[in-house]
Order: structure tokens, then sequence, then C-alpha cells
């Protein structure tokens, strides 16, 4: 198959494309406008394979994009590019609007066409993989029921909204034209080549920098996480197996406290970079004012994915996050440019919001 990765350079599109390609079985056709967090040196390796191409479009972009599909042909679109950090959707919302909506739109807009004017071999083998957050489910309490393919949407940020209307235009394109859509929602992701305005990197790059840690409220609010190449893999297999119409979620079952996560990153830094003053990382922590709408807990269900399609996660989080801080240690040119210029820093919202 050739398939079609939108937002390929980003963090997660990144470890779709590098799997697709792994496994040898596929063509990939990587489009990416190439924002803020876009990164092209996380594809380097794959720069020189006959069976990638890369193209810079933006979604919004309808015209780029039809001629995009023309040129390429994909046997399957895994759309992935979306604007994803809460704080800068709160910050500012126009640009989660445009991409994660509009962009969202003429993308579906475009693969229908293009959908529609295949042979008949061709439109039966095509797939449309809308992948999305939980986000969209609103926040959870101590004791509920975690997140299932059930669960009523109820965004509560500019991110999560934009994100929930773009989901119900993928499936409104399955139900009215019969676009052949699957759809997917994940918890927090976490892993190499996260760009650091993440809690987990911005926790490991500012721990190194020697600076402060700071953390939203008491750090109570709960997260479920999974490692970024298990979801990679997860995302595969709903292209391939899923069933047309579907909603799977991905979770790592791995629910934890951000407080509970920064206290084991600073524990495994102890271990494997330890402060030149002799303290630990730790001491590091500042909690700092809340959030507006910050969500008390998000928690996955992911029975339905690892009955019907067989997967399962990998790692466990705390050998993923080990793997994770690792990694940064190991690669440090590869984050330094991006954190090293302080305007840059503040203007790219990496002052710590965690």
């Amino acid at each position: 198959m050739t398939i079609l990765v939108t937002g390929g350079a980003g963090f997660i599109g990144g470890w779709v494309v590098r799997r697709l390609l792994a496994e040898g079985r596929h063509r990939v056709v990587n489009l990416d406008a190439l924002t803020y967090a876009a990164d092209q040196a996380s594809l380097a390796q794959t720069q020189t394979d006959p069976r990638y191409r890369f193209e810079r479009i933006d979604i919004r972009d309808g015209r780029a994009v039809r001629a995009c599909l023309a040129r390429h042909l994909p046997d399957a679109i895994m759309h992935l590019a979306a604007e994803s950090h809460v704080d800068r959707s709160i910050d500012g919302p126009s640009d989660f609007i445009e991409t994660n909506i509009v962009g969202s739109y003429r993308l579906l807009e475009a693969a229908l066409d293009y959908w529609k004017g295949l042979a008949p071999p061709a439109r039966e083998r095509f797939r449309y993989h809308h992948v999305s957050t939980d986000e969209v489910f609103g926040s959870l309490g101590p004791n509920d029921p975690r997140f299932d393919e059930n669960t009523p949407y109820r965004p509560r940020s500019p991110y999560s909204a934009s994100k929930a209307a773009s989901d119900h235009l993928a499936l409104a394109w399955y139900h009215t034209y019969g676009l052949p859509v699957v759809l997917s929602n994940c918890s927090n992701n976490y892993g190499p080549y996260q760009f650091p305005e993440k809690l987990i990197p911005l926790v490991i790059v500012r721990a190194l920098a020697g600076q402060s840690l700071p953390v939203y409220g008491q750090g109570l609010n709960v997260r479920d996480w999974l490692y970024v190449e298990d979801h990679a893999a997860a995302l595969i297999r709903i292209l391939e197996l899923g069933r047309l119409g579907e909603t799977y979620l991905v979770g790592g079952n791995a629910e934890r406290r951000n407080i509970d996560v920064v206290r084991t990153l600073c524990r495994i830094l102890d271990r494997l970079a330890p402060r030149p003053d002799g303290q630990t990382h730790e001491t590091g922590i500042e909690f700092v004012a809340d959030r507006p709408g910050h969500d008390l807990r998000y928690a996955i269900d992911s029975s339905k994915l690892q009955t019907q399609l067989g997967w399962r996660p990998t790692l466990s989080f705390e050998e993923g996050l080990e793997r994770t801080v690792a990694w940064y240690l190991a690669n440090r040119d590869w984050w330094r440019p991006l954190v090293t210029d302080k305007a840059a820093t503040d203007r790219q919202g990496l002052k710590g919001r965690t």
C-alpha cells in the first residue's frame, strides 16, 4: 500500500512514518506544513529510502492536497496533522480552529473526491484513518469509569473542542458520503522526539538546565500515559484491521498524577544525570497557579482494541520513562536548539507550564 500520513514530521506522525517503513510492507508519503513542532531531523534516516516521499503542504490548502493525492495515488490516509498543545489553544485558539477543523474539512473534501474517482478495486481497498485524542471526552472524577467508545463528548478547552469537531466531521463523511473512515482516540503520548513543551520532555530539559520544574496546582491531575511507539503500532493495526465507521480507544493503562510523573522523572535523573550541587532534582519542583479549565483526570479503556484487533502496549510506564530519559540525555543536539534561545523559548511556550 501507499499510505499518506498527514503531520508525519510531528511527534506521533514521525513514529508512524518510521514504523511503516521499518515494517517494509508500505510506501509512505509524508504531508506536513512544517510548523514549529515539526522536525525533519527526526526523519533523517528515511530521506534516502526509495519508498518515502515528503510533501510540504498545509492541509488547509485544498488544491495542493488534491494535487498531492493525484501525484501519489495513496491507498490510505492517516490523518495526524493537528495543533495539539492545550496552553497554546488557550492563548491563541484561532490556529486550532483553522487547522483542526477547517484543515480536517479540506482534507475530507479532497479525500472524498479522490476516493470517488478510484476504480472499484482501489475504492474497496481505500481507508481514511482519523487520529484524535481522549481530551474530547472531557474530565473524569476520581472514581468515574474510564473512557470507552460510548463515552459522550464533553470537550472543555479550545484544543479539545476543535478535535471533537474534526472527529464529528470524519464520522459524518462516513455516514453521509460513505467515505471509508475509521477513528481512534489516544491517551497522553510520551517518548523520544517529543517537542519540549509537553510535560515529560519539558521536565527533563529544564532539570538538565538547572531550572525550576513548575507544576500546575498541586500536580493532582491524572493522565493515562502511552509510549509513543506502542501508539504507532496501534494506529497501523487500526488502519489495516479496524472496522469501517468504528472508533477505537488507545491507552497505556498507566494512570499517574502529574506530580508522581515529575517525581519519577526526578528519581531517574538523579541516577543518570545528578545535579552538580548534590541536591536531588525533586528540590526544583515549584507549584504554580493552575491553568483555566484544567481537566482533573483522563483514563482510557482500550479493551475493544485489545479484544477485536489484538493490540496491547508492550512497555510499562516505568520502562518507557527510563527509555525516554536516556534518549534525551543521549540526544542533546536534537533538543538544545529548541530551548537555548530564551526569546524563542518564551515565544514558543516553553516557560515551564506543565
